[in-house]
């Protein structure tokens, strides 16, 4: 079912009374325990089942840690361009069906470039603009996945060559490629999109993974968009739910016409499907990401809480 913040005033009261309940119980009976299961639409934070609030980054949530993760970023979309839109995006909207879908997902800035260092660094570094380039001295994911051991790689379409530091070729555009921006980061873990490997297990651990202004939904449309991602990441969607790994698609910023609200997917063999209407941001994602890896939080993302519900096991 395609996930919704409305819920019916009869849903309402069975959960407050549930929660009541279960109050009464735990006072009563100590050992009282919960029941399993529950629908498929997951309880906002601060809810029964929710991981915790994004405002509280002591939480003792755990993320599962995953062999490897693929970050998709798409433009200027919003929640309600994509999701539902069965006619133009029906492989997206499958792969919401299939992981965990975020109805309350949103980005943290416009224009676009601020939004991809919010979600790569964990702070917009002062940037309102598209202007390129930049360049930035501060704690990025990429280093930290790197110096944890780790690898890291982002694989841009139409980038002319890896290691390429120029603002525009083709259909790629630097403003969305951030790795670039961060000097601590080797060139040689900016490579076009062609280097992506056919053997998924030879993936970095994390890798970003930007279409270019056509495929990336910015020039051209959410159909040529998702036809892409069909075309070259359903192999790797299928995959990762066998293979303790992580597909995530998200958009970098919305229409300007919806509140900045994003559609957010994850996809992957640790991840219980469903909707749930927590709220989430670029820097509660990046926060996950690093969680995951048992990396230290960066920027803003150390003052929020790692996305903990959508797990089917917790560590």
């Amino acid at each position: 079912m395609i996930p919704t913040e409305v819920r019916g005033t009869g849903r309402r009261r069975r959960a407050r009374a549930v929660a009541g309940a279960a109050a009464l119980c735990a006072v009563l009976l100590a050992g009282c325990a919960g029941s399993g299961g529950g629908p498929s639409t997951h309880g906002s934070p601060g809810s029964a089942g929710s991981a915790s609030s994004p405002g509280s980054p002591g939480s003792a949530v755990r993320v599962p840690r995953p062999d490897h993760v693929v970050v998709v970023v798409e433009e200027n979309k919003s929640y309600s361009d994509v999701i539902g839109n069965t006619s133009d995006a029906p492989f997206i909207n499958a792969l919401a069906a299939q992981g965990a879908s975020f109805s309350r997902s949103y980005a943290v800035a416009h224009p676009s470039q601020p939004n991809y260092l919010a979600l790569f660094s964990g702070s917009v570094q002062g940037v309102t603009d598209d202007s390129c380039p930049k360049s930035f001295g501060t704690p990025d994911l990429g280093s930290a996945l790197l110096a944890a051991g780790l690898t890291f790689t982002g694989y841009s379409e139409d980038l002319p060559a890896a290691g390429y530091t120029g603002c525009a070729a083709g259909g790629y555009a630097r403003k969305h490629n951030p790795w670039v921006d961060f000097g601590a980061l080797p060139p040689g873990v900016n490579q076009p999109f062609s280097a992506f490997p056919g053997d998924y297990a030879a993936l970095p651990a994390l890798s970003f993974v930007v279409p270019n202004l056509t495929h990336d939904m910015h020039d051209g449309t959410v159909r040529q968009g998702d036809d892409w991602l069909k075309a070259n990441l359903a192999g790797y969607a299928d995959w990762a739910r066998g293979h303790n790994s992580l597909l995530v698609v998200t958009w970098d910023e919305d229409d300007n016409g919806q509140g900045n609200q994003v559609p957010t997917v994850v996809v992957g063999q640790q991840v219980q499907p469903g909707g749930y209407d927590e709220r989430i941001d670029h820097y509660r994602l990046l926060r996950t990401l690093e969680d995951a890896f048992g990396l230290p939080p960066t920027g803003a993302a150390a003052d929020t809480a790692p996305i903990g519900d959508i797990w089917r096991t917790r560590p």
